[in-house]
């Protein structure tokens, strides 16, 4: 049985794939949008997520150097193709879907 977090994931991608099929003509450009502590390799990390995709990746550092930003900008093939790069990289610890 689900618990309500896995509940509310499921229905948070369900809502996120109808907004993207509505929106877009796939295969679309989309843009990632992370922040993350900076620390050991999160930004590798997902650096290696979008590798071999033709993503153009751009990160930020804050003021402090603490957290660093990701903007990921990369064709992808469906709104699934979507979804599944933001669970493959939910993995990491104290990454912020943006």
């Amino acid at each position: 049985m689900e618990n309500d977090k896995e509940k509310s994931t499921a229905e948070f991608y369900e809502r996120l794939k109808t907004e993207l099929d509505n929106s877009n003509t796939w295969p679309a450009e989309y843009l990632y949008k992370f922040i993350m502590p900076s620390v050991a390799d999160n930004v590798e990390r997902v650096e290696r997520a979008f590798d071999s995709m033709g993503a153009v990746i751009k990160t930020t550092k804050s003021k402090t150097g603490k957290f660093t930003s990701v903007s990921v900008d990369v064709t992808m093939n469906s709104a699934d193709e979507v979804i599944v790069k933001y669970k493959e990289v939910s993995t990491i610890e104290g990454i912020v879907s943006l």
